[in-house]
């Protein structure tokens, strides 16, 4: 019977991880989601299927909450596009204002072990570019939520989206 206990141990955590992967992703992430579809931030893809990671941050910037989220390619949490999403109430309504996005890519190269993609700086210079840095290494300690595609395209119900490159 001693054989067993690791196999039936095995197939416990590999339930575990799969119960623990299907966690819904939360409204607030689905919202900033669905902003980042409507105003083409994300990037075209055949895929079905969003892996996402994000934080809500008050310390970044006084006074102000920020969501950062990242949309994770390929396999594992080593590339993505990372987002800084300002979080405000306007008329009642939550208003998801897309201040910066950028591409990165965990490297040995880079800062802090992230390297943004060439052509694909964050806006804001250094300053920005360590708190996008920080954002991506605390997401990456994080949950990880797939999201169906499908699910963030329907109608928004209650919240605006606005973006640094709307016209005015």
């Amino acid at each position: 019977m001693r054989v067993k206990r690791p196999l039936w141990v095995l197939l416990l955590g590999c339930l575990v991880a799969t119960l623990h992967a299907q966690e819904q992703a939360p409204a607030l992430l689905l919202q900033a989601v669905h902003c980042l579809a409507i105003k083409n931030f994300l990037s075209p893809s055949d895929a079905s299927v969003l892996r996402l990671g994000y934080i809500v941050d008050a310390k970044s910037y006084p006074g102000e909450r920020v969501l950062y989220a990242i949309d994770y390619i390929g396999t594992g949490h080593s590339e993505g596009f990372v987002f800084t999403i300002f979080l405000t109430q306007r008329n009642g309504r939550e208003v998801f204002n897309i201040q910066n996005n950028a591409k990165f890519v965990v490297s040995k190269s880079g800062r802090s072990g992230i390297r943004f993609e060439d052509g694909e700086d964050p806006l804001g210079g250094i300053w920005t570019q360590d708190h996008l840095i920080s954002a991506i290494h605390r997401i990456q300690r994080q949950r990880e939520f797939a999201v169906a595609v499908d699910a963030i395209r329907k109608e928004n119900l209650g919240f605006q989206c606005e973006s640094y490159a709307d016209k005015e």
